[in-house]
């Protein structure tokens, strides 16, 4: 017998926002695809983000509303409702402690979702894992703008003989043929990086916009900031919120983007209907017992997740 299942956010599986998971990658066929990546080794302080995934996964379900989608007010629209379809792809098969079959096995996973006409929104992880996500970008055929909210540049050479970090992957990203430009938002603080490493993205054309500068010019003069391009990566480290909003994270500083900033900017960003990859990455759950980190990252992926999917489906 069929039963009739209230299915509430609080029962089922905990995947994300309770959307089917899907274990055979071959047999994707939906809109967006969730890829976890429990993945740390690469964090220079902190470690913990590896076990962001789960959490964020826990933190979604409340979300969950399956192919009704939800009511929002603010603009009087049905979001994430059918025809939109989303699955859980599970975790990169990654092996802590061996960052190259790791990055192999992101690298892989991403490609593969791509391959299947699927976006693919990774969460990490430390911020080391977009070096595999971008790389797996070249399946698109297209120069790529990462736009980047952050904290900190990200554009760090070594340390030591130490090449991949936490603190590189912009640095990676601009080796890379199929990235173009960049746009990093939210820079600020103490550590963000060395002056010859912000020379070094401005020499590559990086268009860098301090906290402040969001904070005392508004967001459109940020989106004024964002060059057309063929497609656009949107790689959102936790840490670019500000420190009250987002505790559990490993390298938190003051003054940062607030939540109505950063719905202003990444709704606009995906009206270009452009997005073909998301990241969030650095949610470190064990420095945030009120778990409102992995909260705010949810509803961020989510957020991007029905504005691209809206934008992918305004015509059916």
């Amino acid at each position: 017998m069929q039963l009739n299942l209230i299915n509430q956010p609080i029962t089922g599986i905990c995947s994300f926002g309770r959307y089917p998971i899907v274990q055979d990658l071959d047999t994707l066929n939906a809109d967006f695809g969730i890829l976890g990546v429990p993945f740390d080794m690469d964090a220079g302080y902190h470690s913990g983000a590896r076990l962001g995934p789960r959490r964020i996964r826990e933190a979604s379900t409340q979300y969950g509303r399956g192919q009704v989608g939800y009511y929002d007010y603010e603009t009087d629209q049905q979001m994430l409702a059918s025809p939109i379809s989303i699955v859980d792809c599970n975790d990169a098969d990654v092996l802590q402690g061996d960052r190259d079959f790791s990055f192999t096995a992101i690298e892989r996973a991403v490609r593969r979702i791509i391959k299947a006409g699927t976006i693919p929104v990774v969460m990490g992880g430390d911020h080391s894992v977009s070096i595999p996500v971008a790389r797996a970008l070249e399946e698109y055929h297209k120069k790529i703008c990462v736009i980047q909210f952050d904290a900190h540049l990200d554009w760090t050479k070594n340390v030591g003989p130490q090449f991949y970090s936490n603190g590189s992957p912009m640095r990676h990203m601009s080796n890379m043929d199929h990235i173009g430009s960049m746009v990093q938002i939210g820079l600020r603080g103490m550590g963000s990086g060395k002056k010859s490493d912000y020379q070094d993205a401005i020499n590559y054309g990086s268009r860098l916009i301090s906290a402040r500068e969001l904070h005392d010019k508004g967001v459109q003069y940020v989106l004024d900031q964002i060059p057309d391009a063929e497609a656009y990566y949107i790689t959102f480290d936790i840490d670019g919120y500000d420190m009250p909003l987002v505790p559990g994270t490993g390298a938190p500083l003051p003054g940062g983007i607030t939540w109505d900033e950063s719905v202003d900017m990444l709704t606009a960003i995906c009206q270009t209907g452009k997005v073909c990859a998301m990241d969030m990455v650095e949610v470190a759950p064990g420095f945030d017992p009120t778990g409102c980190t992995c909260r705010l990252a949810a509803l961020t992926m989510l957020h991007v997740i029905a504005q691209v999917g809206k934008k992918l489906h305004e015509n059916d």
